[in-house]
């Protein structure tokens, strides 16, 4: 028996017509939708408090080595060694004498484990040096000079050129040259050079980037208040 509908006859093109929605689906989809708006609304804000959080809990472990709480301080060091080599004559120092060592400082002072570049970075400092942060000196200026500019183009977002890939170069060339000649033994750095370089690499990265995102979030941000007339 062919089916019809209350009326006798059969909807347009012969189909039945589509099941209701379940009851609270589309409030349930209303919310997902505003919590998609919220993220193209404020993704850059977002952005800046993940980046923040990053680069900030890697300071909680020497905090926790002086306070003496060394288990949770080790915890930290292992969740970001993938992520970081943690070399101590590459690492920020609190609580010590001084807030960088050179690699000469450190072996002087008895303190490396062996010559090896696997042995150095397990050593995370003691009383008198201090403690090593869990990210070294150039992930430090890189993730903070992210959240410095992505501040800035929170500012200015829609105006801002945009970077081309060819001159992103530029700003990746530096931190290329140094930490390969660093790698390949052909000359040392410093803190100082190793955060500058890593400033320029943050600083590209969000001038090549953020501008195509905010024009991802911007589609996003219109189709959902049409959608809903917001």
């Amino acid at each position: 028996m062919t089916n019809t509908s209350s009326s006798g006859q059969l909807p347009p093109g012969g189909a039945s017509p589509p099941p209701p929605p379940p009851p609270g689906a589309a409030q349930v989809a209303r919310v997902a939708d505003r919590l998609v708006l919220g993220i193209a609304r404020h993704w850059v804000a977002l952005f800046c408090i993940a980046l923040l959080l990053y680069v900030g809990i890697p300071f909680l472990a020497p905090l926790l080595m002086q306070v003496g709480l060394t288990g949770p301080a080790r915890v930290i060091y292992l969740i970001y060694s993938p992520a970081c080599h943690q070399l101590p004559d590459r690492s920020y120092f609190l609580f010590g004498e001084q807030h960088v060592y050179s690699l000469e400082e450190l072996e002087a002072a008895n303190v490396l484990p062996g010559s090896g570049l696997m042995e150095r970075r397990r050593f995370v400092g003691d009383e008198a040096l201090g403690w090593k942060t869990a990210l070294c000196q150039r992930d430090v200026a890189i993730y903070g000079t992210m959240i410095a500019a992505g501040m800035l183009f929170a500012l200015v977002r829609r105006r801002a050129p945009r970077l081309s890939p060819l001159v992103f170069i530029l700003f990746l060339l530096p931190i290329a040259v140094d930490g390969v000649s660093q790698l390949l033994g052909l000359r040392t750095s410093n803190w100082w050079l190793r955060s500058l370089t890593g400033a320029l690499f943050g600083l590209g990265v969000v001038w090549l980037t953020y501008p195509y995102i905010q024009e991802s979030m911007d589609e996003i941000r219109a189709n959902v208040e049409k959608k809903y007339g917001w």
